[in-house]
């Protein structure tokens, strides 16, 4: 059952969804979302060198723009990616959504998620633009994150409030995602707003700072998508500017919150069961540790043994392995759930039913120790693999 939580929205956008006909099914697949100024933006965008027409484009506004942007426009059901009128469906709906707003084409954001290499009308998002236009209000925040959904089973949402010496500012944010996962910046998008006032360098800045942490540590299937995008827009609503003072508050607020979307879209991984932490320590001067972390939450090996709760921890050890970051296999300890498993990279005297147990619950620890720990650590978060992600996607275009 999805966490009931109390959602504190900015001032100064509004939000709207509906069905543009994208979709074979009928249900939302349109979200329009607006400031009602001219705001700050930054992006980051998929690094896979087949890039769908809305990050291509996205990338140029906000260049051209010196980082400003007014208007987010998000579809699911289709991908606009290699297709050859990709490109003309992208400024088609830039232009409308630029007319609506009385702004320029370069303060339009777009992003669209679904199936890639199927083309679909010039026309079908501008010809619903102006009924969401009409449509705007505040209270459409969760709408629109319903609306970007593709397999996703739940919408993911977070906001909080900073306070500050001038007064509280607030952020909030949704995000999209539960199968073609390992953001490299998996049909992954992140929209997070806030009404603090920010220069565009600081905020692309924090953003970047933000995503390392976040959206770039989690892992699904280790596909990385051709649409994947996180926007931030920051309007000033507030009144309350962020300045080197309140910088390190605001930095660590827009961490956790893009840290709590990374970990839903985790947790909603297509078909799981279960979400996965893996933490890897080492000594600083190991270097890798994430790299280590990724090749064993990437483990079909690992992951169907987290499905079936079992401590396996020689699947662990081989995943560590062959990550191409050398380290001492005989100076390795495992702990699954905080119970050590290995120990100097052979079995540990452990409890087998014991761990199989605590490896049923919703949520399991896995820490790898190398040369002793300490000094630096690496944590990203995964899922198990199931019966039910092959379904699913054999299924997904059927």
């Amino acid at each position: 059952m999805a966490e009931e939580r109390t959602l504190e929205l900015p001032e100064g956008y509004r939000f709207a969804a509906g069905y543009a006909g994208i979709r074979k099914q009928q249900s939302d697949d349109l979200a329009l979302m607006v400031s009602d100024r001219p705001a700050s933006a930054a992006g980051v965008f998929t690094r896979n060198c087949v890039r769908a027409a809305p990050v291509d484009f996205s990338a140029e506004s906000l260049r051209r723009s010196s980082g400003k942007a007014q208007v987010i426009v998000a579809n699911a059901g289709n991908a606009n990616c290699a297709t050859p009128n990709m490109a003309a469906v992208a400024e088609a709906t830039a232009a409308a959504a630029a007319n609506l707003a009385s702004a320029p084409e370069e303060h339009v954001l777009l992003a669209s998620t679904g199936v890639i290499g199927e083309s679909f009308g010039e026309s079908v998002i501008p010809g619903e633009l102006p009924k969401l236009w009409q449509a705007l209000d505040r209270t459409q925040f969760e709408a629109c994150a319903q609306a970007i959904m593709t397999t996703d089973t739940v919408p993911k949402v977070r906001s909080c409030r900073i306070d500050t010496d001038q007064g509280p500012v607030r952020l909030a944010g949704m995000a999209k995602g539960a199968g073609m996962i390992m953001p490299d910046m998996a049909t992954m998008l992140s929209f997070v707003f806030t009404d603090a006032d920010l220069e565009p360098s600081l905020l692309q800045s924090l953003l970047v700072s933000a995503v390392d942490q976040s959206f770039n540590c989690i892992t699904v299937d280790s596909d990385t998508s051709t649409n994947d995008t996180v926007f931030l827009l920051a309007n000033g609503a507030s009144g309350i500017r962020i300045d080197d003072e309140s910088q390190g508050v605001f930095q660590d607020a827009l961490n956790q919150l893009t840290r709590d979307l990374a970990i839903d879209i985790a947790r909603d991984g297509e078909g799981s069961g279960k979400l996965a932490r893996i933490t890897v320590t080492g000594p600083s001067e190991l270097n890798g540790l994430k790299t280590i972390a990724m090749a064993i939450a990437n483990s079909p090996l690992v992951k169907t043994a987290l499905a079936g709760a079992d401590p396996n921890w020689g699947r662990i050890l081989g995943a560590a392995g062959k990550a191409g970051v050398p380290f001492n296999p005989q100076l390795a300890d495992i702990y699954v759930n905080g119970v050590q498993v290995c120990k100097a990279g052979m079995r540990a005297d452990f409890n087998e039913a014991a761990v199989q147990r605590s490896m049923e619950a919703d949520d399991i620890q896995i820490e790898l120790c190398l040369s002793g720990g300490g000094g630096s650590s690496a944590v990203v978060w995964t899922c198990d693999f199931t019966e039910s992600y092959i379904r699913i996607n054999a299924d997904y275009r059927t």
